[in-house]
């Protein structure tokens, strides 16, 4: 009995109520809590030195093309193909009009100058693998057959023997990556209003020579 009371003794000296206090929990920053959710957006596949940035980037408008050029440089490339379908709006004084989206009719009113330059952003960055004249080339040989074109680029898959475009809305099935996505696959270009805007962008007189490619 006298053991028992001293133990109860000893528990009671070395064992009070403090000891059983929870340190305090660890809150981590916001900025770190906010990235643990999954990214809507792609993240960088590499970093690319300021100075391998191109920052000449000629705009008849003053368009700033930075942007563009770096989403590249690092791989964002579903930021870059939204950066392209937007500038299009403003370039064609959609924007402008309050409007989301280019008529086949106001491609014409695009200037050659700013297409010019994110073109040439696309061919260096994908390694010559994306743009609209590489679309262009396909889309000749593909002798305007806007089907075949499809398959070609990949804008289309099959669900069993059935053979479908690609979905963009919601999880898009189009692929943000230059090693994987096929010749031609970026940038996208609606075709919800049918093929018409896609055709004019291909026969925009820019690509009527070479001259896009010449470096300002």
């Amino acid at each position: 009995m006298s053991s028992l009371l001293t133990l109860l003794t000893l528990f009671a000296l070395f064992f009070t109520p403090s000891s059983f206090v929870l340190p305090p929990p660890v809150i981590r920053p916001l900025s770190t809590r906010l990235n643990d959710a999954p990214p809507t957006t792609s993240s960088p596949s590499s970093t690319v030195a300021d100075a391998e940035i191109p920052t000449n980037l000629p705009s008849d408008v003053g368009m700033d093309y930075v942007p563009l050029a770096t989403m590249l440089a690092t791989g964002q490339l579903v930021e870059a193909d939204q950066f392209t379908r937007d500038a299009l709006i403003t370039l064609c004084g959609a924007k402008e009009k309050g409007r989301t989206f280019v008529y086949f009719t106001e491609v014409k009113d695009i200037p050659a100058t700013d297409l010019a330059t994110m073109e040439r952003l696309w061919i260096k960055f994908s390694g010559g693998k994306f743009g609209y004249s590489v679309q262009k080339k396909i889309w000749n040989k593909q002798k305007g057959d806007f089907e075949k074109f499809c398959r070609k680029i990949g804008w289309t898959t099959k669900d069993g023997e059935v053979e479908r475009k690609l979905k963009w809305f919601g999880a898009s099935e189009f692929i943000y990556d230059v090693k994987k996505a096929p010749e031609g696959h970026l940038p996208l270009t609606s075709a919800l209003r049918g093929t018409a805007l896609l055709k004019k962008l291909l026969e925009h007189p820019v690509w009527d020579s070479d001259d896009w490619k010449k470096e300002p």
